[in-house]
């Protein structure tokens, strides 16, 4: 299955737009302006919310929750290495691999992937293809895709 995220490219905050294949809407993303720690609501098109990434403040490595209906689900952490960026999904015990700065990257679960995603380069405001396998769930794919996402621009400063 595939999901398509386009960011808003004049926001004061985190603001996604996120449709199917067919273009039609699927979920909004919109960050808090004002938060201690950064937080993320992923609502659906008639504005209920679904799910939230929030990051956990106070930690020497980024570490950020996905909550979906107000339930955790799983934790995204940098883990501490010298040579190259490594994220682990602790929850599910996948792994994540790529190429972080470039937005070309996959989420595997024992070698096989379940999650990848790719940035479309010349658009106006990033834009994401999200492909992801039936048993993973598009909310699910979307919020740890996000929250890795919020690790590499916080680690990038």
């Amino acid at each position: 299955m595939r999901l398509l995220i386009r960011e808003h490219a004049f926001s004061w905050t985190d603001r996604f737009h996120v449709t199917d294949e067919e273009g039609n809407d699927r979920y909004f993303v919109e960050g808090e302006f004002f938060s201690f720690g950064r937080k993320l609501h992923i609502t659906t098109p008639e504005g209920r919310e679904v799910a939230r990434v929030e990051q956990e403040v106070f930690r020497f490595r980024p570490r950020y929750t996905v909550l979906v209906n107000g339930q955790p689900r799983a934790q995204i952490v940098r883990e501490f290495t010298f040579f190259r960026p490594v994220y682990t999904v602790e929850g599910p015990g996948w792994q994540v691999e790529g190429n972080f700065w470039e937005h070309e990257y996959r989420v595997t679960d024992g070698g096989q992937p379940v999650i990848s995603i790719s940035k479309e380069w010349f658009t106006w405001g990033d834009c994401y293809t999200l492909d992801f396998s039936d048993r993973v769930g598009d909310l699910y794919a979307l919020a740890i895709v996000l929250a890795i996402d919020c690790i590499v621009e916080q680690s990038n400063g």
